[in-house]
Order: C-alpha cells, then structure tokens, then sequence
C-alpha cells in the first residue's frame, strides 16, 4: 500500500470549496485513494461527502492511501495528491 502523511495548507481546511477541489483531483487519478485524519478511520477520497465528514483543519496531518494493482500509478497519484494538499493550491492544477 503506498502512502502520505502530508499536513493540510489551507486555512480553511478541508472545507467546502478545498475539499471540492481535492475530491475532483482524487477521482481524476484514476485510482482509489483513501483520506484520513492521523489515527481516524480512511473514508474515500472521491466521496464529498466522506471527505468533508473529516473535519479537517487546516494544518493538520492527514493520511492519504491507495491500494491500486499499479503501485506506480498509486505512488505518483498520491505525490500529485500530496502536493495538492500541502500547499493549499486554490485551482486544480493541469497535472492532477
């Protein structure tokens, strides 16, 4: 399973427009990755709903996790994820 612990970059959190942004960017990576607050239980990271149920503030650590048969697709989904989320990017950037 390939995996990152990235810290959340928007002030908000992962509220309503972040976590729009975020949710269109995880459906587009073409595999399931998972999204959870550090300890809490993963919810999937193309479900709006799932993610918002997070309640995740800005700053805080989150997990996010893909167990997709192409270990390479699910490395560089998670790094484009990542990136996404540390930085707290206010559109969806062309290569997510």
């Amino acid at each position: 399973m390939a995996e990152r612990r990235v810290s959340i970059g928007w002030a908000e959190g992962l509220h309503a427009r972040p976590a729009s942004i975020f949710v269109r960017a995880a459906t587009a990576t073409g595999v399931p990755v998972t999204i959870a607050k550090k300890g809490g239980t993963p919810v999937n990271a193309a479900s709006m709903l799932a993610v918002l149920s997070l309640g995740a503030e800005g700053g805080e650590e989150i997990v996010l996790a893909s167990q997709a048969d192409d270990v390479t697709a699910a490395e560089a989904a998670l790094d484009r994820l990542a990136k996404l989320v540390s930085e707290g990017l206010e559109e969806l950037p062309e290569t997510v």
